[in-house]
């Protein structure tokens, strides 16, 4: 079973394809990294798999009623301004948007998406008030609360300190050892490569590259997609993987 099949799919920016024909599915299980250079069509990919923008070819998600989509995949996007003066809680709480009220269900979901995000002690803080990572970091709890099958993010970790960049990455991961799937753009080439169990790369709106890290992160993939030369080991830790320097 996939939670997310594309077939083709093409956004077009008036005459020009920023996503150029892309094929993809994923399925539960997996914490897909979505990566390539600025402009490489990750964020209208998400956006049109999810019918938010115009496209051609087909997704699973924007063939489905807006009701019947938000049960299936919460969305993350690059912006992260909470505009009014409420609780973390109450922003959080909003997650639970797409679900029948059931007061302890809701309660419940919540809870879990602020001790999952590291949120306890900010339950009953107002949101507008904390740094700019703290609040990307409610807006995570947020989805986390929607409780879907499927988490599409838009760069999550930019923005958030080491720890917070970390700690979010496993959250990802625990989603994807539960039965879900994470499809999330990622810059960190690093963090991508020790966290996800696969890569997407996109290249002027191509696929270029789709496999377990070592096989997409290859010298010849970083020089052509990214202009850099990379580095890369295998520790007691997981694997590391490290931009070294620029080849063009």
């Amino acid at each position: 079973m996939n939670l997310l099949s594309l077939h083709s799919l093409t956004v077009r920016r008036g005459e020009c394809p920023v996503v150029d024909g892309v094929t993809l599915s994923v399925g539960p299980g997996e914490c897909v990294g979505l990566i390539g250079p600025n402009g490489a069509g990750k964020t209208s990919l998400l956006r049109g798999a999810l019918g938010l923008l115009p496209h051609e070819g087909t997704s699973n998600l924007s063939r489905m009623a807006p009701a019947a989509r938000a049960l299936q995949a919460a969305f993350l996007p690059q912006g992260r301004d909470i505009a009014w003066p409420v609780s973390v809680e109450d922003v959080v709480s909003l997650g639970r948007g797409p679900h029948l009220r059931n007061d302890k269900a809701d309660a419940a979901a919540v809870t879990r998406a602020l001790a999952r995000m590291g949120l306890e002690s900010y339950r009953h803080r107002t949101a507008t008030q904390l740094s700019g990572g703290e609040q990307a970091r409610v807006l995570i709890a947020r989805c986390l609360a929607q409780d879907t099958p499927l988490l599409l993010a838009d760069e999550p970790v930019a923005g958030l300190d080491p720890e917070a960049q970390i700690k979010t990455m496993q959250v990802f991961e625990g989603l994807a050892r539960e039965g879900r799937a994470v499809v999330a753009s990622i810059h960190d080439l690093g963090l991508a490569a020790r966290h996800c169990t696969r890569l997407v790369m996109l290249h002027q709106g191509r696929l270029v590259a789709d496999g377990a890290p070592r096989e997409v992160l290859t010298d010849q993939n970083l020089a052509q997609v990214f202009g850099v030369r990379g580095y890369h080991a295998e520790t007691e830790d997981g694997p590391v993987f490290l931009p070294m320097g620029v080849v063009r």
